[in-house]
């Protein structure tokens, strides 16, 4: 027995006991001696009373609670199946099925869901039944279809069998023809409003991330929360939403627009149904799908093992798979790729240990990127790192600029965000200055994962070498502005602070006149289409200009140092 059945006398928990030995014809909802008994116990001990009754007609559970509070198999029974069981439960003040039984029915994937009117003197009453319909059935507004109610003495009448095989063989075929259709995961879209004034675009960039993953985003909800759930952070009738919203639309992936925690991604996942992703993972995903280098992987490895330390210690032998394709496109399900181990079988002193191994590798690639820096430092010519919002169009501006248009020159240049992860230096020629090292680093998003930042330090600091930062902006991006901004307390959590910079308004062609306009008052950068060759020769002066005037700086500093040795006799 489950539920509350304090305060019962031991004649009640007798008569409980016995609803286990009643027995019906299997597929039907019960009998009218059950229901008799159901009544008679409900109204005796003035509580909600509910038998679980499997397809062989048995009584598997009995509890002391309504439809919600049920005792129920925690068992999920796949897309394509029902979980093969019934509920019929009492409603001691009468009624229809309430929200909260149907939200059961759904949730839990019932075969079906009963309530049984209690009348007064504890006679059974009418006796009311819902099943599911199938997902997208034409003419059905709900997730379920309510049948007529017939009296208790009939309720051996309701065939349930074959309405569950018939429901069920509708529902395979459906997922057939949608599985034949379907290329790529489908995803619903989470991003919650806490006052924020760019929450819409933030959920928009989080529509972008996942297409670059390769989902296919089927529904997309901002959320407005002034104050968050703790377990669920949208709340359990929120969840309800989605969960409904997933099964109508074959969607099996929730993706979050904050980061979640792993008690609240668990809890998400046991509610819904759903794999369950957040931004962070989304992100760390795109970088280990992209990563082709072996610095690349390194970095996004260890990204990966620091972000997913603390979600699989404790897990048991079932810990969480990050991938084995090498970022390969067709390495397994958002959220799973990686260029890791094939499985993560790793305890905390192995997953420490693999920790500290790639990042003593990492310690030597840093290395020998310093010494290519002094050397390229010797040789006297001028470095321009071009940095920016991801997707902005930094390396089909490093194409134009260095006339890269075929390979091997050219750089990867995609409409998707994080299309390359490694530094890329090209050279390219400025008139009046001569040759110059163009280096084009990884795209920046606005919160970058913590961990990302750390793994990609090493190469993140290669901008603080260059003379002359060229920040990149996508003028037809809605929000440009805040995106500038984003990248600019990038570089100034990372040190990068007092640089020369030139700001390239790229995309212009593309972009309102109007906000164009303001961006250039506001920033004073050129407006630029890398694609269509448009404004690099402004751009190019200016470049120029500010190479110049870095030159004049360090000249005049190394007069400076002369006249002090030839005062002090050095």
């Amino acid at each position: 027995m489950h539920g509350n059945t304090s305060g019962l006398r031991p004649a009640q928990l007798k008569s409980l006991g016995n609803l286990y030995r009643r027995r019906i014809e299997p597929g039907r909802v019960g009998s009218p001696e059950l229901a008799r008994n159901l009544a008679e116990l409900s109204d005796d001990i003035r509580r909600e009373v509910s038998v679980l009754i499997d397809r062989r007609g048995r009584v598997i559970s009995v509890s002391v609670a309504d439809a919600k509070g049920a005792e129920l198999p925690d068992l999920r029974m796949g897309e394509n199946r029902l979980a093969g069981f019934h509920l019929l439960h009492t409603h001691p003040r009468g009624g229809v099925l309430s929200k909260g039984d149907l939200s059961t029915l759904f949730l839990k994937r019932l075969d079906a869901v009963s309530a049984l009117e209690v009348r007064d003197g504890g006679q059974p009453g009418l006796v009311h039944t819902a099943h599911l319909t199938p997902p997208g059935t034409v003419g059905e507004e709900e997730d379920w279809r309510i049948l007529d109610p017939v009296p208790a003495f009939q309720i051996d009448e309701l065939d349930l069998g074959a309405q569950v095989s018939a429901l069920e063989e509708e529902i395979a075929r459906a997922a057939r023809t949608r599985e034949a259709k379907k290329d790529r995961e489908r995803a619903i879209l989470v991003q919650i409003d806490q006052g924020e004034f760019d929450a819409e675009e933030r959920l928009t960039e989080l529509s972008e991330l996942a297409r670059t993953a390769g989902a296919e985003v089927v529904y997309q909800e901002l959320i407005y929360r002034r104050n968050l759930k703790a377990g669920t952070l949208v709340g359990a009738g929120k969840l309800e939403e989605l969960t409904s919203k997933a099964y109508h639309l074959d969607a099996d992936l929730l993706i979050f627009g904050q980061e979640l925690g792993p008690a609240q991604a668990r809890e998400i996942e046991a509610a819904t149904g759903l794999k369950v992703l957040d931004r962070t993972q989304l992100i760390l995903d795109i970088f280990a799908l992209h990563a082709q280098g072996v610095e690349s992987r390194l970095q996004v490895e260890l990204a990966q093992l620091r972000y997913m330390k603390p979600r699989l210690l404790g897990a048991g032998a079932a810990l969480s798979r990050i991938g084995g394709s090498a970022g390969s496109a067709a390495g397994g399900a958002i959220g799973t790729r990686g260029p890791g181990e094939t499985k993560l079988e790793l305890d905390r002193r192995r997953i420490n240990d693999r920790l500290s191994f790639l990042e003593k590798q990492l310690e030597g690639v840093s290395v020998r990127r310093e010494e290519r820096r002094k050397t390229r430092a010797r040789g006297g010519v001028p470095v321009v790192s071009i940095v920016g919002y991801t997707n902005a169009g930094k390396s089909t501006l490093l194409n134009a600029f260095t006339h890269a248009a075929e390979e091997p020159r050219r750089v990867l240049a995609e409409n998707k965000l994080f299309a390359t992860l490694r530094p890329t230096s090209r050279q390219g020629f400025i008139e009046g200055i001569g040759p110059v090292v163009l280096t084009d680093t990884v795209g920046f998003i606005r919160d970058l994962p913590k961990d990302l930042t750390r793994a990609f330090r090493a190469t993140l600091e290669e901008i603080g070498d260059a003379d002359v930062l060229l920040h990149v902006v996508d003028a037809a991006s809605p929000g440009a502005d805040t995106r500038l901004d984003a990248v600019n307390r990038i570089l100034e959590d990372l040190g990068f602070v007092g640089l020369p910079t030139v700001v390239a308004l790229n995309k212009a062609d593309a972009a309102d006149p109007e906000a164009l306009e303001r961006e250039v008052d506001r920033t004073g950068g050129i407006p630029v289409s890398a694609l269509r060759n448009f404004g690099l020769g402004d751009l190019k002066e200016a470049l120029a200009d500010a190479i110049e005037q870095v030159q004049r700086q360090e000249l005049a500093q190394r007069e400076e140092a002369r006249e002090r040795a030839a005062e002090y006799g050095l």
